[in-house]
């Protein structure tokens, strides 16, 4: 038990530098206490991988709601299920989008932008993806996931938000949408898109 407490504790906010770990993560850690030492041990690794390919400007620059997003969220899902069964991180990233939806409430941020239903519902797919091509390729190389990742978001098998060319986010009738006028409305019309990149 102790071991769960301590994962519990650390596993997630030191890997992602996202926001502080939730009840749900908790919990799901002190149900899958060996599953969260994995998590723990692999999820430095696969942020460490998402700065490079940010850095190298591969895809766009969006950590929230862009290719980038769709990248975070595939590759480290990909990675974790190289290792770790797949109904285990499923309901791991099931917890995640859980916390975003509490942490919108308390207005604290992730990746600097507010996380919302569209976005959880974002991630989730997303995460799917990811499940696929770890499940899938289990001895690959990093290097080699991380190409995997990218072709599928280049053949817009990932999932990312409507945009126009000045960044603001799009209604699926191509309605500009004033953020400003949502600010603590969980439901946001946004539009989810298969991926792109320019």
């Amino acid at each position: 038990m102790c071991i769960c407490i301590a994962l519990c504790i650390g596993f997630l906010p030191v890997a992602q530098a996202q926001h502080q770990i939730g009840k749900y993560e908790k919990r799901w850690a002190m149900l899958h206490a060996f599953a969260a030492l994995r998590v723990k041990t692999r999820l430095k690794t696969a942020m460490t991988i998402y700065n490079e390919v940010k850095n190298q400007k591969v895809l766009d620059s969006f950590e929230s709601g862009g290719t980038l997003d769709a990248f975070r969220h595939g590759f480290t899902m990909a990675y974790l299920a190289q290792k770790i069964k797949v109904k285990k991180i499923r309901q791991l990233g099931k917890a995640h989008e859980k916390t975003n939806q509490y942490y919108f409430y308390k207005n604290i941020l992730e990746f600097n932008d507010r996380a919302d239903s569209l976005a959880c519902e974002m991630d989730l797919r997303n995460n799917e993806l990811g499940f696929k091509i770890g499940d899938t390729h289990r001895k690959v190389s990093l290097d080699t996931l991380k190409l995997l990742i990218i072709n599928e978001i280049r053949l817009g098998n990932a999932w990312i938000m409507k945009r126009n060319v000045q960044k603001q986010y799009l209604t699926c009738q191509n309605e500009i949408i004033v953020m400003e006028n949502y600010k603590d409305i969980w439901y946001i019309p946004k539009c989810l898109i298969q991926s792109t990149i320019p």
